[in-house]
């Protein structure tokens, strides 16, 4: 399914999609208690075509905030657990062989869907990992000699536990790099936790949510966050940010040099200008300012920065270098 022509929408349609975008939160928030944040960084992946990575601790509804969005854009959604024997062909698919019919037949996985859920990615090994970013990358999977591609809208979903590392296959950093955003999901407020529990302390209880968007509503929302304008300034300023994560020196930041290994590849600032626009549509707009920029740059640089061991042993995070850098650089 190819990306409709910016031409086949018109501008005066953008305020009714920032409408349906509206929507979109006021139903997922009928079985959503909290996770506002969490909603928009989703849908910011959905309507740019980037994949998102959600860290978080056990039961903070992750998997319940992507079944109830799939619901609400009605999409087609496949949950995958992840899990220390699982196979390759397992995501992806197999040939079986028909004995009645005497020839081999394709039964495709799970990863032909519009949403997957990569539930605890971490704990499969690396041939599990490489055949699901390989689906995200190309956009297809590969099955015996035939090549399949994969339905679009396609967003994968991954999920890690930071509190559980042993027995688990942390992804490597360059697979990292291929998520657009990583989102830490933290838990929730006292007012919310509280509506948590009345809700589901009620054995009655069934959320419903009704659909708001379609595949093509999303294809037009894509096209008009393309037509979202940025400037120069700001374009030049998401460059400066990205190579202050790989010299910070040269930006009045020696303190933090010793610390880092490895900056940021050039997919985050490609990220970072996608992602900015997205905000930017959301807050009905047409046109990026600064803050969309720095809005993002947390979740989009704080799983591509590599600090050292030295880092860890003062006890330096990538976000406190990026706050750094956010007060540094300059917007020239």
């Amino acid at each position: 399914m190819s990306l409709p022509s910016s031409d086949l929408v018109p501008p005066l349609q953008a305020a009714d999609y920032q409408q349906k975008i509206k929507q979109v939160f006021a139903e997922v928030g009928k079985v959503v208690v909290g996770q506002h944040y969490m909603v928009g960084r989703l849908l910011i992946g959905l309507c740019t075509g980037g994949h998102i990575l959600l860290e978080g601790v056990p039961g903070l509804a992750k998997t319940l905030t992507i079944s109830t969005l799939s619901k609400v854009l009605h999409l087609h959604f496949q949950r995958v657990q992840f899990t220390p024997d699982l196979l390759p062909s397992d995501l992806v698919g197999t040939m079986i062989y028909n004995q009645n019919q005497s020839v081999f037949e394709v039964k495709k996985g799970p990863i032909f869907a519009n949403l997957v859920l990569a539930d605890e990615i971490n704990r499969s090994p690396a041939k599990v990992q490489s055949a699901l970013l390989e689906a995200m990358q190309e956009k297809q999977v590969t099955i015996g000699e035939t090549t399949y591609p994969l339905d679009l809208p396609f967003l994968v979903l991954a999920t890690q536990n930071p509190v559980e590392q042993e027995g688990t296959y942390p992804l490597p950093e360059a697979q990292v790099d291929r998520f657009m955003m990583k989102v830490h999901v933290d838990y929730l407020k006292k007012a919310d936790e509280l509506e948590v529990m009345r809700r589901m302390a009620n054995m009655s209880y069934v959320g419903e949510v009704n659909p708001v968007l379609t595949k093509e509503d999303i294809f037009a929302i894509r096209s008009l966050i393309n037509q979202v304008q940025i400037s120069e300034t700001l374009e030049k300023y998401i460059i400066e940010l990205v190579f202050a994560t790989r010299k910070p020196a040269d930006y009045d930041l020696a303190e933090f040099a010793q610390y880092v290994q490895f900056g940021v590849s050039p997919r985050a600032s490609i990220a970072l200008h996608r992602a900015a626009k997205a905000v930017a549509f959301f807050d009905d707009r047409d046109y990026v300012l600064p803050e969309d920029i720095k809005d993002v740059a947390g979740d989009v640089l704080n799983h591509r920065i590599l600090l050292n061991y030295e880092a860890e042993a003062d006890g330096i995070r990538t976000q406190d270098l990026i706050d750094a850098i956010l007060r540094k650089v300059p917007i020239s």
